[in-house]
């Protein structure tokens, strides 16, 4: 057999980078399924392959899947959020703010996974190349069927000295994004985006 009659057709349906772009949202109902490890290391290696300044992959993570610990940790998360009241001025930021400090507000919107992209303190470019991790992360989480959400309330939390402790975080690394995972629960709506505001272009 010749060797062009053994190639192999490309597989067809397989999802494009454009695809996973254009098709992730931001999820914020999970059903209760749960999480195995092997697709959560899948993630985190897809992780991984993010560009890195100068090739410091200054990247770690932690794993939360333990629901009482996440439970402890929204209520935590909401205690400090309603500390800063005062700081917030404008009617929208009071109205959310009422709303994330709910009795019955989960911050984690009942997912059952969470992964902190954290960073190791050397070089400049540290919080850049996590955001790059976490964005690989969430691209990777929506091709496996996964939703996923960047839980910016969780940070202060997971940072504070008695979170550190609990999940062993060392002193020099820093959490910058919380992520939560699961399985959607319904159809997350996709939301208009504006163009780009293009503010110079030289030709």
């Amino acid at each position: 057999m010749s060797e062009m009659q053994t190639e192999t057709k490309p597989v067809e349906n397989v999802p494009s980078v454009l695809d996973a772009i254009y098709g992730r949202r931001s999820v914020r109902d999970y059903a209760p399924d749960r999480i195995d490890q092997a697709t959560i290391q899948s993630l985190l290696m897809a992780a991984v392959q993010a560009p890195t300044a100068m090739h410091e992959e200054p990247w770690a993570f932690v794993v939360v899947q333990d629901r009482e610990k996440l439970r402890r940790l929204s209520d935590r998360a909401k205690e400090l959020l309603a500390s800063e009241a005062d700081a917030i001025h404008s009617l929208g930021a009071r109205h959310a703010l009422d709303r994330f400090t709910q009795a019955d507000f989960n911050v984690f919107y009942n997912a059952g996974t969470l992964i902190a992209v954290c960073g190791k303190s050397v070089g400049p470019f540290v919080v850049s190349d996590c955001w790059l991790a976490a964005e690989n992360l969430m691209l990777a989480a929506w091709a496996k069927g996964l939703g996923s959400c960047v839980i910016g309330l969780a940070v202060s939390a997971l940072n504070s000295p008695e979170w550190r402790r609990e999940l062993e975080i060392p002193a020099e690394v820093t959490v910058f994004a919380p992520i939560i995972l699961g399985i959607p629960k319904g159809i997350t709506a996709s939301v208009p985006r504006r163009p780009p505001q293009i503010l110079s272009w030289k030709r």
